[in-house]
């Protein structure tokens, strides 16, 4: 698996994901696959926000997802992976994305500080089995559905088994 940006011949791959009913509801596009959603996905890879790192995730050859560094401070972003469409899940590979991303925020990009947010069972058990803990717990009955997770430098480090925090490649 390997991390690169996203390239305007990607652009029929994240739109075909779309028509995956599945993958649409659970990844909360509201667009199916036609010309409003591949201008959107064209636009997005020729002039991607500042604010946002998004990195496709390739394996086999293939663009299986992307991977989202979001947030302007320059010591820590917020995480996000997607994979698609759905009959690839349960294979390893968001897993596989989430380590990547926290590779290249910590080794290449050397932050600080990863977080994310999640509702959803399986993401949380990825991003808990990565090393991340819950900063803002909640209990049964605040209504708020979502979970915040963090990890810093130092445990992303131990998480590892390196014995450095400084930068290296995480992709060779």
């Amino acid at each position: 698996m390997c991390l690169r940006p996203l390239e305007v011949d990607d652009v029929p791959v994240l739109v075909g994901w779309a028509a995956d009913d599945t993958f649409r509801s659970r990844a909360g596009w509201s667009r199916g696959p036609g010309p409003e959603l591949s201008a959107f996905w064209h636009g997005q890879v020729a002039t991607p926000a500042r604010d946002l790192l998004r990195l496709g995730v390739v394996h086999a050859g293939d663009l299986v997802g992307y991977v989202d560094l979001h947030g302007r401070d320059a010591h820590e972003r917020e995480l996000g992976y997607l994979i698609g469409p759905s009959d690839r899940w349960g294979a390893g590979l968001g897993t596989a994305a989430a380590e990547a991303g926290l590779a290249y925020a910590f080794d290449v990009l050397a932050f600080r500080a990863v977080w994310a947010e999640s509702d959803d069972p399986v993401s949380l058990r990825i991003l808990r089995r990565l090393g991340l803990t819950e900063t803002e717990p909640r209990n049964a009955t605040d209504g708020f559905a979502f979970r915040r997770l963090r990890i810093e430098r130092p445990a992303w480090a131990a998480w590892c088994g390196r014995d450095s925090q400084q930068p290296g490649d995480p992709l060779s």
